[in-house]
């Protein structure tokens, strides 16, 4: 194994891995490039894992099986659990990979502070900050993530694990204080390395993590796993400062800030403050109604069969399909992907409408849809296409709630009122593909099942989406 001692050389690598991960990040913003912004990626990291093992004083450019070994095993488990990873459980997946970041984090400081900063002597005052920061921030990362992906997959270890908020009384005092008592262990372990400072801090990280995430509702989990996104890459930042490893702080930098951003994004298309998502708990409890307020239509809906849809949409010049979660569960993508084939092939202008909370995962519709090979350019954001509700003859939404509720703006009194959500009820037809009528996943009922343009589709997305396929073929 060969040993790098040039600084010099060590520093243009790490110029090159850091100019690949921004790279990556480019391209990842964009369905036509995340291919190559993912290919970025993974180049990127293999010169920082390289460079790094090369360039390691303490391993002296010797080969070091157990080291090699960890890494393959690593790499052979990732790929395992990527290749196996359905869409629905891909949320879950990142949420848990975030754990993983944190644990490391903790485990890295731990050690520096056990072995020192490898001259031979204890953690200087300067260290010993950055050692606490990471461990703190790395601690709370690992079990707030390991309670999202609880909260996402519904259990743990074989417990049923509720999405519901966990309102304690006094919650924003008990995180104040928190943070409080965190603040006494730094300063213990800051003055003096006294170890208890060090161990006060990460146990009230752990609490604060778990307590941080069990606070807030199911509707608010996307933003939930894009904030982690964001935790793990100032963990992994921080670890760059205690490590002297300049790529690594640029890494977490960018892994950090652009989480961050995705989450206000996310937290402006659902009319909440960013503080609100992480301090709140939305879906707790619905408010009081106003008892002057104008009922919400309630009755019964109208249902459609598949060959009833077929004639309708043989009849249609324009087409907005609305994706939501459940299309994700039904695993429908590819089906509905044939359906706009046909509808196209007989001149059907046909376009896709993606609201930024679809699914549970920053970008869920997206990615299913590219799966799909679903052209990219009949793909619209909600802003893009809102306006075109009122001209179009057929909204078709499949597996969506929440985010084609029209409570959001018409009733004051609802958990989602101000949410900017797809108008689909302006369409002349509103088409619902739901297995049932049960709430979304903000757990809140939907007045669009009764409006007069809305039919149901009952019945599970693929299987649904099929029978209107093979009624138009016929």
């Amino acid at each position: 194994m060969l040993f790098l001692n040039s600084q010099a050389l060590i520093n243009a690598s790490y110029l090159v891995g850091g100019v690949l991960f921004i790279l990556s990040l480019r391209g990842l913003s964009s369905q036509q490039t995340a291919r190559r912004g993912n290919l970025y990626g993974v180049v990127g990291m293999a010169i920082a894992i390289a460079v790094t093992l090369a360039s390691n004083p303490a391993l002296g450019g010797k080969f070091h099986p157990a080291l090699f070994a960890a890494i393959l095993v690593g790499g052979v488990i990732g790929g395992v659990m990527a290749a196996r990873v359905g869409m629905t459980q891909m949320p879950e997946l990142v949420a848990l990979l975030h754990s993983f970041v944190g644990l490391a984090a903790v485990l890295v400081g731990y050690s520096l502070d056990l072995f020192g900063n490898g001259a031979g002597g204890p953690p200087h005052l300067i260290h010993r900050v950055e050692i606490f920061v990471d461990v703190w921030i790395g601690a709370l990362t690992t079990t707030g993530s390991v309670l999202a992906f609880a909260k996402l997959r519904g259990k743990l270890f074989g417990y049923k694990v509720s999405g519901t908020p966990l309102l304690l009384p006094g919650r924003h005092l008990l995180n104040l204080t928190l943070l409080g008592v965190s603040l006494v262990g730094a300063y213990l372990y800051a003055k003096d390395g006294n170890q208890t400072g060090l161990h006060i801090g990460t146990v009230v990280a752990c609490i604060l993590g778990v307590h941080l995430v069990a606070a807030i509702g199911g509707a608010d989990m996307p933003v939930v796993v894009s904030m982690l996104n964001s935790y793990s890459g100032w963990t992994a930042s921080a670890a760059g400062f205690m490590l002297g490893n300049d790529l690594l702080i640029i890494t977490g930098a960018l892994v950090g800030s652009s989480g961050a951003i995705l989450s206000y994004i996310m937290c402006r298309a659902m009319n909440r403050s960013i503080w609100n998502v992480i301090f709140g708990g939305f879906g707790a409890a619905p408010p009081k109604a106003d008892p002057n307020a104008p009922k919400v239509p309630q009755g019964e809906v109208q249902d459609i069969d598949a060959v009833g849809l077929a004639e309708r949409l043989k009849e249609a010049k324009s087409v907005i399909i609305i994706p939501g979660y459940g299309m994700a569960v039904g695993r429908a993508q590819h089906a509905v992907r044939e359906l706009t084939e046909i509808l196209r092939a007989r001149g059907v202008n046909v376009r896709f409408a993606i609201h930024p909370v679809a699914g549970r995962l920053p970008g869920h519709m997206n990615v299913l849809l590219a799966e799909a090979n679903v052209p990219y350019d009949i793909v619209m954001e909600m802003d893009e296409i809102n306006a075109d509700f009122p001209t179009t003859d057929v909204a078709m939404v499949i597996g969506a709630n929440d985010i084609v509720n029209p409570a959001a703006e018409d009733d004051p009194t609802s958990p989602i009122a101000g949410m900017p959500v797809l108008q689909v009820w302006k369409a002349k037809l509103v088409i619902v593909n739901k297995r049932s009528r049960a709430a979304g996943y903000a757990g809140i009922d939907n007045p669009l099942f009764y409006k007069p343009v809305t039919k149901m589709l009952f019945g599970d997305a693929k299987d649904a989406v099929e029978k209107v396929v093979a009624a138009l073929k016929a």
